[in-house]
């Protein structure tokens, strides 16, 4: 199984398409089906449903992508340790929305500058999936908020350290500008991230979601569409100051504060390529 039809097969993966694999990767069509034909033959598994000029993963290609990502990982973990990052190198990172709009941009272009030889790789997502993404290998490091300070993480394998604290704020539709406590909120919507999302359990604690029926909770994938909604009067919804302050939000619209919450830096116990280290000597609290 050799890494370079790993590649391929997750190009293809990724773009449902030969052709477009093939364009991605610089190669023919024809050596892109050969190279996912041999790959199939060598696993004794069809990877790809094929109905026409349309193709899909199997089964089995859904479950080996996952290994084939860590594989590729690996071979990459290794050429930067014994090379000393000299061989460059990728940094897949993963990040809570809010963290990668208010904190990471300053941050990822002073690493690229430090470094133009490493890659990064940014993904989002809520902490509780980012969490597990980091302990199986889907990504190298993540930023996330541990309500619980990072208790258990070590039975996990991982490792973790705070590196900013975020002031979290309820904002309030315009018809509420007078409400001083947030069970007195009169709106009974809530505009969140999917589960998973700390500060969503944060909001629905204090807000005494659990066993009110006539709570609901609208989940949203970007806080451009919750503030919109608050705006528009049909919900409340919790955020850091640090994304407010982006001016995002019309100015009219009052906050309530939740409390303080720190965000961590996750990362696998013993993980330490040249690209991880220098990443993370180039944090706050490093």
């Amino acid at each position: 199984m050799e890494t370079e039809s790993l590649r391929i097969f997750c190009a293809v993966a990724a773009e449902l398409s030969v052709t477009q694999a093939a364009a991605r990767l610089g190669r023919a069509p024809s050596n892109v089906t050969t190279r996912i034909q041999q790959l199939e033959a060598d696993l004794g598994a069809e990877l790809l449903v094929r109905a026409g000029k349309r193709i899909a993963l199997s089964t089995a290609g859904e479950q080996f992508l996952a290994y084939a990502k860590r594989l590729l990982a690996l071979e990459d973990e290794a050429r930067q340790v014994v090379s000393h990052g000299a061989s460059g190198g990728m940094l897949r990172i993963g990040s809570m929305e809010s963290t990668a709009a208010s904190r990471l941009p300053g941050v990822l272009a002073a690493y690229h500058v430090a470094h133009p030889a490493m890659r990064l790789s940014l993904g989002t997502g809520p902490s509780r999936q980012i969490v597990e993404q980091v302990r199986t290998g889907a990504l190298d490091c993540a930023f996330v908020a541990l309500p619980d300070g990072g208790a258990g993480l070590a039975e996990m394998g991982l490792q973790a350290r705070p590196v900013w604290t975020e002031e979290l704020l309820l904002l309030l539709p315009p018809g509420e500008a007078d409400v001083d406590d947030a069970r007195q909120v009169a709106v009974r919507s809530l505009a969140a991230f999917p589960q998973g999302c700390t500060y969503r359990s944060l909001a629905e604690e204090r807000l005494g979601v659990a066993g009110a029926p006539a709570w609901r909770v609208q989940e949203m994938n970007s806080y451009h569409a919750m503030i919109a909604c608050v705006a528009a009067g049909a919900c409340v919804t919790v955020l850091p100051a640090s994304v407010l302050a982006l001016g995002s939000a019309p100015a009219a619209l009052r906050t309530l504060p939740l409390g303080r919450l720190d965000t961590f830096l996750v990362w696998r116990e013993g993980f330490a390529t040249p690209a991880f280290r220098a990443f993370a000597d180039g944090l706050p609290g490093a």
